[in-house]
């Protein structure tokens, strides 16, 4: 058993290392993305396991239950040799009892850990999952955010190369359009972007950074400059009017000469109570200058219920306009690494051309995405290369005959229809529900085949009360409902 300052020995060995290795780790020289971003994921681990140490050895040496003080105590007693000799006896019957137990020494876990680096087999390369649109951390797959943002109702049809070019442009989007449904779809691009840094990025601390995001979002927010949200959605004096305004007043007694008509109505167009003597109700409408509608003590409000719901619109807005300033930052974040290539992976797909386009830190991202769609544009009429449309499958066709006998060009597309219109409208047809018992069925008959196998084995898992229902006669005797009946009518019961 290892005594109290042993294990703060090897704890302290542990940190040391630890440093050592993440050291070795950062300054090993990194070719490719994909060895900068395993490299990262190797030293996060060891960061982890750091800090889990580090707190180890802090409870140690804060001693609440007193182990090492006593420990402290017996080594440095007046029976210092006994304490010594007691240990050794101790550690003798332990390898007399274990004689082939070896303790392995922790430089070699660490000498591993370094070889992992060196380790060249695919498994040990991909620390991390990828989908293959994004290329191991190459590039952003908005895909499915893209099918979330033309579901919206309100929202106005773009293909695939204009959402990308804009999908970051939420204020630009109008606040009527701006709903709960809107929202949703926030929360699916964020949830993206944060998931996405975290594989990409696993060394930022993505809580330190929301911090950062709300402080400056509450600041932009209190000042009514934040973007796509002006200063009179918020201000507590915009909403109805504002009928007074309070930046000729420097005190509530200059506010108490207009009288109290005056004052009623101001406080009315903000919808606070509006009671009380002169000077309460100046001094309730004095204490709304320069504040925004929802840092006011919710008890100055009447309980009008359209004061309740201006307040309720305030902080669905608020909430909306916090999502959009976290996907401004992760934006930002991102586009040094990914967001230039978004197009560039497009375009790829499309034209074929194994253009280069360098990064540059001089030049905005916006700036060379356009560069990217300006060089690209006219290469979208050429024919694609052969060995790329092989790549992509194109040269493999699929037939559905639930989709009326419609050909699909490439696994990909195929793959894809099962989920799309044309698809789920067939099935309708045929009175069959699209789910997940029919995927890869294209045939008609082997889809009412299908179909007529899951409604007997769902008619066989349905409960009989026949068979399955049970009744108890005079004796105790247990039987089913229909046995019970037939006994019954004979009188045996």
């Amino acid at each position: 058993m290892e005594t109290m300052l042993e294990q703060q020995r090897r704890y302290h060995e542990e940190k040391e290392r630890l440093m050592d290795v993440m050291s070795k780790e950062m300054m090993a020289k990194k070719a490719t993305l994909r060895e900068q971003i395993n490299s990262d994921h190797r030293a996060r681990t060891m960061l982890d396991r750091f800090m889990d140490v580090s707190s180890n050895l802090r409870d140690l040496y804060e001693d609440k239950d007193g182990l090492r003080k006593e420990e402290l105590s017996a080594i440095s007693g007046p029976n210092e040799f006994g304490e010594f000799y007691n240990r050794l006896k101790l550690i003798k019957e332990f390898h007399r009892k274990h004689p082939n137990e070896i303790c392995v020494p922790m430089s070699v876990e660490f000498d591993e850990l370094l070889k992992t680096r060196e380790n060249t087999s695919e498994e040990a390369q991909n620390l991390v999952e990828f989908t293959d649109e994004e290329s191991y951390g190459r590039y952003l797959d908005l895909h499915d955010c893209y099918l979330k943002y033309t579901n919206l109702k309100s929202s106005e049809k773009l293909d695939y190369i204009t959402y990308l070019t804009t999908f970051d442009q939420l204020f630009d989007i109008p606040k009527e359009r701006k709903n709960a449904e809107y929202k949703r779809y926030l929360e699916v691009l964020l949830e993206y972007l944060q998931d996405y840094t975290d594989r990409v990025k696993p060394l930022l601390d993505q809580n330190e950074l929301f911090g950062k995001i709300q402080n400056e979002f509450e600041k932009k927010w209190e000042t009514g400059t934040f973007p796509g949200w002006p200063k009179e959605t918020s201000s507590a004096l915009t909403h109805a009017g504002a009928h007074l305004d309070l930046s000729a007043f420097s005190s509530w007694e200059e506010l108490a000469s207009l009288g109290l008509d005056r004052l009623k109505s101001a406080l009315l167009a903000l919808g606070l109570k509006c009671g009380g003597t002169l000077e309460e109700r100046a001094q309730r409408l004095f204490g709304t200058k320069g504040k925004s509608l929802d840092s006011l003590d919710p008890s100055l409000f009447t309980k009008n219920p359209k004061a309740k719901g201006i307040r309720r619109d305030t902080e669905k807005n608020k909430d909306i306009a916090f999502l959009e300033a976290q996907i401004y930052e992760y934006v930002e974040i991102l586009s040094v690494s990914c967001f230039i290539y978004l197009l560039y992976n497009y375009f790829l797909e499309k034209t074929g051309q194994l253009q280069t386009y360098p990064m540059s830190d001089k030049l905005s991202p916006k700036i060379q995405i356009n560069k990217i769609q300006d060089d690209a544009l006219p290469l979208s009429l050429e024919p694609i290369p052969y060995w790329l449309y092989k790549l992509h499958g194109l040269n493999i066709n699929y037939n559905c005959e639930i989709c009326g006998n419609y050909t699909y060009r490439g696994p990909k597309a195929f793959q894809r229809h099962f989920a799309e219109w044309r698809h789920a409208h067939g099935m309708r047809c045929l009175g069959i529900p699209n789910t997940a018992h029919f995927a890869n069925v294209t045939q008609i008959e082997d889809a009412v085949s299908l179909w007529s196998k899951l409604k007997q084995q769902k008619a066989l898992e349905r409960w009989q009360p026949d068979t399955e229902e049970e009744y108890e006669d005079s004796s105790g005797n247990v039987v089913n409902k229909k046995t019970y009946e037939d006994l019954k009518r004979q009188g045996l019961l």
